[in-house]
């Protein structure tokens, strides 16, 4: 009897096992990363800094996970060029050098933005604005020089971030359109173009589920491929929340600019534990910083958010060739710097998997 009572039980086991098969096994669990779930759909990416990198836990977290990786801020024009005839190589360099040593692919972020560039671009020496011609090849200077350092280890580039304005004009006022107009946008993706052939280039920006904003989007990329002009995908960059975006208008966004011939990737991807558009904490004058619980219900609907959206990722694998996290775990995000603690990634404070992890990866 007792024996037969065992058998039972090991047969129900392995029913139990067969039900329940998308959820890994221990053995998987230690051997498996993101990147090995997502092999067959698209690459599984994350942004990092130097301190990430330096062979303790968190690049052990990296190389576990990850497939691809994007420079958090040491690529971006003020940290990498902050005077005129002075660059600062190492931190970029210690990141695509570990891209390189480790097989993992690199996107390089980002050529041209309004934020993180250096005052020193937009004035002469008496400190008035630069006319459109000095600007413009002040631009294909930093940009050739970028470009060819990591040319054939960089294999795209977010050539130009965050043009496009939230109100109702149509491009943002920054000091690049005060003074060139529109014509810098076109002329950053020829000269990024010229400087590497072969790497592929992207538009990168935020809220792009927003109809008004996503519109304007598609009109401006339609009209650079219209004038011939070196442009590969869109990078539409994911800073997201429990409550946005809602799942018709994530897929009508892939649709609408998939529909231009244009890959997409989603460049830097975190989803709030806070409601709101761009993570929820971006909110003016709010900048205390309290250390909040990561409460049950916040974890239920960050969980919710990060299935829905990895479930349309799936859908459209056709169209999306990459998905990067933006940062490695709640230990340090971007949107701690804002106001509140967030928790917007996969891996908690200890770089454990959350339960929204289990979620992506049980398909």
């Amino acid at each position: 009897m007792n024996r037969y009572r065992k058998k039972i039980a090991i047969g129900l086991a392995i029913i139990g096992i067969g039900l329940t098969a998308a959820s890994p096994l221990p053995g998987d669990e230690a051997s498996q990363g993101l990147k090995d779930y997502y092999q067959n759909y698209f690459p599984i990416g994350v942004a990092v800094r130097p301190s990430d990198l330096e062979g303790g836990a968190e690049s052990n977290l990296i190389l576990k996970q990850f497939n691809s990786i994007t420079a958090e801020n040491a690529m971006k024009m003020g940290p990498i060029h902050p005077a005129e005839n002075r660059y600062f190589w190492r931190d970029a360099d210690s990141i695509v050098n570990f891209a390189v040593r480790n097989n993992l692919k690199m996107r390089g972020h980002t050529l041209c933005w309004h934020t993180q560039a250096p005052s020193w671009m937009f004035k002469d020496s008496l400190g008035n604005d630069v006319s459109k011609a000095v600007l413009l090849d002040r631009l294909r200077t930093h940009i050739h020089t970028v470009v060819s350092r990591y040319k054939g280890k960089v294999y795209a580039w977010d050539v130009v971030n965050e043009v496009i304005a939230d109100d109702s004009s149509f491009f943002r006022n920054s000091k690049w359109y005060q003074i060139t107009g529109e014509e810098f946008i076109e002329q950053a993706f020829r000269f990024a173009h010229e400087a590497d052939p072969k790497a592929v280039l992207f538009y990168n920006d935020y809220n792009t589920e927003i109809p008004a904003k996503r519109e304007k989007i598609y009109k401006l990329l339609k009209n650079l491929l219209a004038k011939g002009v070196p442009i590969h995908g869109v990078g539409l960059q994911a800073h997201w929340s429990i409550n946005t975006p809602s799942r018709e208008e994530l897929v009508k966004s892939i649709e609408l600019f998939s529909s231009l011939g244009l890959q997409i990737q989603f460049t830097e991807l975190d989803i709030s534990v806070y409601s709101g558009n761009q993570g929820g904490q971006l909110i003016r004058g709010e900048q205390q910083k309290q250390v909040a619980p990561f409460t049950p219900e916040m974890e239920q609907k960050q969980l919710e958010k990060y299935k829905m959206v990895f479930d349309v990722f799936r859908q459209y694998q056709k169209n999306i060739t990459g998905v990067t996290f933006w940062n490695l775990s709640d230990k340090y995000t971007w949107l701690d710097a804002r106001g509140r603690k967030n928790y917007p990634l996969l891996f908690d404070t200890n770089l454990q998997p959350k339960k929204a992890y289990w979620e992506v990866v049980k398909f």
